[in-house]
């Protein structure tokens, strides 16, 4: 898997120079995106019966610069129950500037986890599998995040499902890929996040047009959703 990570690690470093802008705070467009992603959490949460995550062991899975772990701080999780990892050392020194001195951060390859089984009631992962060509090892991280979850925990699962023809170094998943990742597993996923292009063109103009687009669904690119264990 030497290969994919270096290609991985490539990836990330020529979009730090040339799309570094799109994410910023600064970009109406991306506000738009988080802000709308942080609401379809909290739905999605509550829809599955949990109104609190204060006492939850929390681990990141592709953690980059700290902001998903920086969100679930903000729905009430403690510091000292996040933990992060990430392939990109330089990602994982972004987050250890942001976040509390509690939070956990490691460098690595989430293929081989350092935590022991059934040690976290939650893992999540934003947008990692979509940057994993090699379905190996996809497989290998899928496996080491059910390993490393509880019996009664969940996966909260962000993703796209369409494809982007301009762009090679990612690919879609759909709700079959995840079911395969996730064997008999409960999955409820949802539609979310209007296609970023077209956010990013239209809300430094309207606001509230971006808002009707998401709520009709049709331009969505995205899977938020919750995975649990068969046993549960």
């Amino acid at each position: 898997m030497r290969a994919e990570e270096n290609r991985i690690k490539a990836v990330y470093e020529k979009r730090r120079i040339e799309k570094g802008g799109l994410y910023s705070s600064l970009n109406k467009g991306h506000v738009f995106m988080r802000q709308e992603l942080e609401q379809g959490i909290s739905k999605l949460l509550m829809s599955n019966g949990i109104d609190s995550i204060a006492s939850k062991t929390i681990l990141d899975i592709g953690c980059g610069s700290g902001d998903k772990l920086g969100d679930l701080l903000k729905f009430g999780a403690r510091p000292e129950n996040l933990s992060g990892i990430d392939l990109l050392d330089w990602r994982v020194d972004d987050a250890r500037r942001i976040l509390p001195p509690g939070v956990r951060l490691e460098c690595g390859n989430a293929e081989k986890l350092s935590f022991s089984d059934r040690s976290f009631d939650v893992v999540i992962q934003f947008t990692v599998f979509s940057s994993i060509l090699d379905p190996h090892m996809k497989r290998n991280v899928a496996s080491e995040m059910l390993r490393v979850l509880k019996e009664d925990g969940f996966v909260i699962w962000y993703d796209f499902f369409v494809r982007d023809p301009r762009n090679s170094d990612v690919r879609a998943i759909t709700k079959n890929e995840i079911r395969q990742l996730f064997p008999g597993c409960q999955i409820d996923l949802r539609r979310i996040t209007v296609a970023a292009p077209l956010v990013r063109l239209l809300a430094p103009y309207s606001w509230r047009l971006c808002y009707l687009l998401e709520r009709i669904k049709v331009l969505d690119t995205h899977y938020l959703g919750l995975i649990r264990k068969s046993s549960v």
